[in-house]
């Protein structure tokens, strides 16, 4: 399990690079508030659940993933400049990079030995604060605060079911694949049908 944590770790800092140097570009940063922008994105959600959970912050203690964040970036930097990317393209690595990092988080999590709650919790927060500093950094209001299709509630989602198929006996890998395509396909839902929580203010008169 370690070894699986490891490498999709390091496939959701890579993809979540990707989203923000994408969204990056549509303020038209340069290569420096790219880089800046991707690596908040891809590090950002893993930091913070290191520092609430007192755990060694992951990239200080392996720059693995530091560097694979800032080489996607630059890579994705070049070749934004070179073909003109769709804005909303972004919306698909950005769900798979929540479910990867959800995932990571909450089995991190888990082996620290943390509540079923807590570790939910911290995969949630694994998985959307990256895209809050990206967008608070795009000068956007983040996607998650938005009212609009599921993002953080698919994240929960996929934590809590990752767990439960762990407590009633699936193994730890297969329930972390499971929880990762819970949390995929319901996003995925969500962007294409249009798939909401209820928001505040229906019914109300204006």
């Amino acid at each position: 399990m370690d070894a699986l944590v490891y490498w999709v770790g390091l496939a959701a800092v890579a993809v979540n690079a990707l989203t923000g140097v994408l969204d990056a570009g549509r303020k038209q940063m340069d290569l420096i508030g790219a880089l800046l922008v991707a690596v908040a994105t891809a590090l950002g959600g893993g930091t913070v659940r290191d520092l609430l959970l007192d755990r060694n912050v992951f990239w200080v203690v392996d720059q693995s993933y530091l560097t694979v964040a800032l080489a996607t970036g630059l890579l994705t930097f070049v070749a934004a400049r070179a073909r003109a990317i769709p804005p909303r393209l972004f919306l698909i690595p950005d769900a798979i990079g929540l479910a990867l990092f959800t995932i990571v988080g909450t089995q991190v999590a888990l082996q620290w030995h943390t509540p079923w709650l807590v570790a939910s919790l911290m995969g949630v927060i694994t998985g959307v604060v990256g895209g809050v500093l990206r967008d608070i950094l795009c000068n956007d209001v983040p996607l998650v605060f938005l009212k609009g299709e599921l993002y953080a509630s698919a994240a929960w989602a996929g934590a809590l079911a990752m767990i439960g198929l762990q407590q009633a006996g699936l193994s730890a890998v297969a329930s972390a694949w499971a929880g990762m395509a819970i949390v995929l396909v319901l996003r995925l839902a969500a962007i294409r049908y249009r798939l909401t929580l209820p928001a505040l203010g229906h019914g109300k008169p204006d």
